[in-house]
């Protein structure tokens, strides 16, 4: 289903008339995520105390109600956001859903309602497409008015996705916006600005305002494309600031008092994530992480990481002992357990940080790594080594059809990773595919550290860092399986949805 096609109610601005009587208002929107078989998560958020009611229905005029649950009264607590895990759903439907705030004391007085659609997960064999990337709204780059919002969310709903794999950076939150910014060619990029967005984030209604202005009326584009198709999210570091790392202390960053402990930004960044972005509570680690495995049926398996709640400090990354730097000890573990009881074709693993690109960080001055990394191509060293035992362990296990995608390095790119180009041999060779960004400054691209063997089969990348959006330099990807020969391809995709490069992969057989 194109934008065209979309119910005007997916961006309903309040009218004078509800305003007047006093009824609740959904203000940004819905939005749908974590789809499983026969489960979905569905979102919003009130301007006030309010029940959200949310329905799923087969069909557009909603008829026939499938589903109908209600959320407790939202509050002041969540930000008047709330969300609910709808169970029961058929499996591969076309489904559409509406949320209306209801007043939790009169249920006559209620808001309009919103609408949205949904592709629930299959459960057996049919073709299967989705989405990936990340990185919105950074270095400046915000909601265009002019535009409709984002530009490249038009391109995306053509596609017509089950699920949309959002890699990371759904926000910045240190990154400020400004109302005007002049292109070196003389055009102008104009710029929603709301309070939240004139600042780096600090408090807690800083970073719900970071995820707010994503979902502000302006950005059009955008609300009608989570409106209408589901959403997996992962974080990364510019939810809470650029390069962070658990246990830093700020020093000499733009926007934060020198001193400043991060553990409490990541808090409160944490909470406003888990808010505004409609996620299952599924993840089993008992530190909140939000790694966590989305299953479609015997043809895929989704491994959703988080790479930067664990993360050890940046360092040179040359360590020679597995110190659990970049996952840590339960992720990993259950990483490669869960990876080998998977029984589907295709294991994709959402990698937020990239494995063998060098992405160096200077925020403190040093010459220091932010990923996987090290700079150096011999033997595994600091995060790589853990990287290395996941790889050997598919390896002996005989785990096949692995395919890691990421985002992150604002450019896209296909590298395949082969044992006999490497310095560390025990892996059987995989393919990384890179994506992104959607609406920041394009850069790219990254060197690659050899210790994996990595070849950059094919990269597009702006030719100076630091591009608008007006300048076409924002990528996508999609991947596509087929029921019938259990193909996967992957199309790396640009601003208006063009193929820029196409991989088929063949499955291999245990």
């Amino acid at each position: 289903m194109g934008l065209a096609a979309l119910s005007a109610s997916t961006v309903a601005r309040p009218t004078a008339a509800l305003v007047r009587r006093g009824q609740p208002m959904l203000t940004h929107g819905v939005q749908s995520g974590d789809p499983q078989a026969g489960a979905i998560t569905l979102w919003s958020r009130a301007d006030r105390p309010a029940r959200l009611v949310a329905e799923v229905s087969s069909d557009s005029s909603f008829r026939r109600v499938l589903r109908r649950m209600s959320t407790p009264v939202v509050t002041a607590g969540s930000d008047f956001t709330g969300q609910l895990r709808m169970h029961g759903l058929p499996s591969g439907a076309d489904l559409h859903y509406r949320i209306t705030p209801v007043d939790p004391h009169d249920p006559k007085r209620a808001g309009e309602p919103v609408l949205g659609r949904f592709r629930s997960a299959v459960a057996d064999r049919r073709p299967i497409r989705f989405l990936w990337s990340g990185d919105i709204a950074g270095q400046g780059w915000g909601v265009n008015p002019d535009l409709g919002g984002f530009p490249i969310a038009r391109a995306m709903a053509a596609a017509d996705a089950d699920f949309f794999l959002s890699s990371g950076d759904n926000v910045y939150a240190d990154g400020p916006v400004k109302a005007e910014v002049v292109l070196p060619d003389g055009r102008v990029w104009h710029n929603v600005v709301t309070p939240e967005k004139s600042h780096a984030a600090i408090t807690l209604d800083d970073f719900r305002g970071q995820f707010k202005y994503n979902l502000v009326p302006d950005n059009r584009t955008w609300r009608e494309f989570v409106a209408n198709c589901a959403i997996v999210a992962q974080w990364d570091d510019h939810e809470v600031l650029n390069n962070w790392y658990p246990g830093e202390v700020l020093v000499g960053r733009s926007g934060y008092p020198d001193g400043t402990p991060v553990d409490p930004l990541v808090a409160r960044a944490r909470q406003a994530f888990h808010e505004y972005m409609p996620i299952s509570r599924t993840s089993p680690d008992r530190l909140g992480r939000v790694y966590r495995k989305l299953s479609y049926g015997p043809l895929l398996d989704v491994f959703v990481l988080d790479m930067r709640s664990h993360k050890d400090p940046n360092t040179t990354d040359l360590e020679t002992a597995d110190d659990g730097g970049i996952l840590g000890p339960e992720q990993t573990e259950w990483l490669i357990r869960e990876l080998k009881r998977s029984r589907a074709t295709w294991k994709v693993i959402a990698n937020d940080l990239p494995l063998g690109l060098v992405v160096p960080d200077s925020t403190e001055g040093k010459p220091n790594q932010e990923s996987i990394s090290n700079a150096d191509p011999g033997a595994p060293g600091g995060r790589e080594i853990e990287l290395a035992r996941v790889l050997t362990e598919l390896k002996r296990a005989g785990v096949r059809n692995h395919v890691w995608l990421t985002a992150d390095v604002h450019y896209t790119a296909a590298h395949r990773y082969h044992p006999d180009r490497a310095a560390y041999q025990e892996f059987d060779p995989f393919w990384e595919f890179v994506s992104g960004p959607l609406n920041a400054g394009g850069f790219g691209p990254n060197a690659l550290d050899k210790t994996f063997g990595p070849e950059a089969v094919f990269v597009a990348s702006p030719p100076r860092p630091g591009v608008s959006p007006l300048e076409g330099f924002q990528y996508f990807g999609q991947v596509d399986i087929d029921p019938q020969t259990e193909q996967l391809t992957v199309t790396l995709k640009g601003i208006d949805g063009q193929a820029l490069f196409t991989q088929v992969l063949d499955p291999e057989k245990r």
